[in-house]
C-alpha cells in the first residue's frame, strides 16, 4: 500500500533504525519506546492485521516468530524474558495498519493485562 507507513520503511522510502531483516520479514526500532529493547517486526508483503490472515499466508506468523527468537538473541534479552505483543484492530490500539508484532524487553516489564 502506497500509504502505508510501514511500507514506505519496507521500501526504504522512510529511514529506521533495521535491527534484523530477512526476505520476508523486516524489524526496527520503535521510535517511541517503552523499554530499552523495543523493536516492530513486520511482514515485506503488506497485510493489514491478524484478521487478514489466511490459510496461503498463515506462514508469515512462524516467520514472525522465529525472527523475534533471533532478535531477542542478538539484542540480548532472551535469557531474561521478553514481550511479544500484536495489537489487532482499533479497541486494541492498533495504529497502523500492518501486521506487526512488539518485540520489548531490556527490564522489568511488571503487569499485563489478562
Amino acid at each position: 500500500m502506497s500509504d502505508c507507513i510501514f511500507c514506505k520503511i519496507i521500501n526504504r522510502e522512510i529511514p529506521s533504525a533495521v535491527v534484523y531483516e530477512d526476505e520476508k520479514v523486516m524489524a526496527f526500532k520503535d521510535i517511541n519506546p517503552v523499554a530499552p529493547v523495543h523493536v516492530l517486526i513486520v511482514p515485506k508483503k503488506h497485510i493489514g492485521s491478524v484478521k487478514e490472515i489466511t490459510e496461503e499466508n498463515a506462514c508469515i506468523l512462524a516467520d514472525i516468530h522465529l525472527a523475534a527468537k533471533k532478535i531477542a538473541q542478538e539484542l540480548g534479552i532472551y535469557e531474561k524474558g521478553f514481550r511479544l505483543i500484536n495489537n489487532c484492530g482499533e479497541d486494541a490500539g492498533q495504529t497502523v495498519l500492518h501486521l506487526h508484532y512488539h518485540l520489548i524487553g531490556g527490564k522489568t516489564l511488571g503487569a499485563k493485562i489478562l
